[in-house]
């Protein structure tokens, strides 16, 4: 087959689209579920209270005992008992009766409002009150904080600590969250050595595949760095066929037309390849292709190239993975300074961002700095020549 014969950035995102991978529900124990994706709506199971409980240490009350209580002649109660939280109460309240109650215990039967005990006095077993308390005063209905059936948290909610803190609060062990896409990632080249190993003349140390592993981590996904190919065929299909135990398999470099890169050779033998080459820069020889259902793209080698294709094409993949919609995000800045691009391709240039401007990083995609240094980067179309200064952009961020 003909290899590099570019297509539209969105013809790339539409054959992604299309690509025969779909979100995967689990149920999770919540203790488990921090950062996760809720699957479905959840709903209260039951009421939050359970039961109608004091919100103050006192006296519970039946207040129409109290409605002629003042200063100069105050309401005398017997005192019957004491409630205090995580007990049932066995007592009923009957007209002229009070009850010691603990914040958040159980309201007793017969009771409906409590009063504070910095406010009355106690004389042996009978509590004087000097002010009439109302219905339901300083008591929370059962009901009243979280109702049964209540919507707690909207499907493709993330889960954070208050999150989860409201489902236990609900009594929830378990909850069904999307499961996380599992990523293979492979780095390629002769060249490529982990961090760790000695530098040698002509060795680089890898920065695709831990990126490439955080960045998975932050959208959500679970990555599996399998390590560096060599360029040669037998280590590449050797990586390749291992990576196929995911669901989406990730090589950085290997992608043009070099002689050294096989990448595109393996997948059409292995596969199909359904693009080789995007109509962008940088990153014209990306690669996408499929074998036995799994999803395998072969991204540029240098950082920024690779992190840029990332974001454009992967990302919003995990993303639709994961519950959301297939959508590339992005904020409005206004550039700091005039740019100029070659007219006839579409260009993605790495920017640095603050409240209002983005500024251009112009070292090109070979540089580390220029992707350390960007906060995401902007689309130059192909038929423009120039962007102003003051020109509002939209600017993709790295941001997962």
């Amino acid at each position: 087959m003909a290899f590099l014969k570019v297509v539209p950035l969105e013809k790339a995102l539409d054959i992604i689209n299309s690509l025969p991978l779909n979100a995967k529900m689990e149920e999770i124990h919540l203790q488990n579920a921090l950062g996760r994706i809720l699957a479905e709506d959840v709903t209260s199971p039951i009421n939050v209270p359970s039961f109608d409980r004091a919100t103050v240490d006192g006296y519970a009350v039946k207040s129409e005992n109290t409605w002629n209580a003042n200063e100069s002649n105050p309401v005398r109660l017997k005192v019957i008992g004491e409630v205090h939280a995580g007990e049932e109460p066995k007592i009923e309240i009957n007209s002229g009766e009070a009850v010691y109650i603990s914040t958040g215990a159980v309201l007793p039967k017969g009771a409906d409002a409590v009063i504070e005990f910095e406010i009355v006095d106690r004389e042996g077993d009978e509590v004087l009150i000097y002010k009439p308390v109302y219905p339901q005063a300083r008591v929370m209905k059962a009901g009243t904080d979280i109702p049964k059936g209540k919507l707690l948290l909207k499907k493709g909610t993330k889960l954070g600590f208050k999150e989860t803190a409201l489902l236990s609060a609900v009594g929830l062990e378990k909850v069904k969250v999307f499961a996380k896409p599992k990523v293979a990632i492979i780095s390629t080249g002769n060249e490529v050595i982990l961090p760790g190993e000695e530098l040698k003349p002509g060795k680089i140390y890898d920065i695709n595949g831990r990126a490439l592993n955080d960045a998975i981590k932050e959208l959500g996904g679970d990555p599996y760095f399998l390590g560096i190919a060599r360029d040669n065929e037998e280590s590449l299909r050797t990586k390749i066929l291992e990576g196929l135990k995911y669901d989406i398999v990730l090589l950085s470099g290997g992608a043009s037309g070099g002689t050294r890169d096989l990448t595109a050779s393996i997948i059409d033998e292995l596969g199909e390849v359904k693009i080789h080459g995007i109509a962008i820069q940088p990153g014209k020889p990306t690669i996408i292709g499929l074998i036995n259902e799994k999803a395998i793209f072969g991204l540029p080698g240098y950082p920024t190239s690779c992190l840029t294709n990332f974001t454009l094409l992967i990302a919003p993949l995990i993303r639709k993975l994961l519950g959301s919609e297939f959508k590339i995000g992005y904020t409005k800045k206004r550039l700091a300074h005039k740019v100029f691009s070659v007219k006839g391709r579409r260009q993605f240039l790495p920017v640095k961002i603050n409240e209002e401007t983005a500024i251009p990083i112009m070292k090109g995609s070979g540089a580390i700095t220029s992707f350390i240094n960007a906060d995401g980067f902007v689309e130059v179309p192909e038929n423009v020549e120039i962007l102003e200064e003051g020109e509002e952009v939209n600017v993709i961020l790295f941001k997962f």
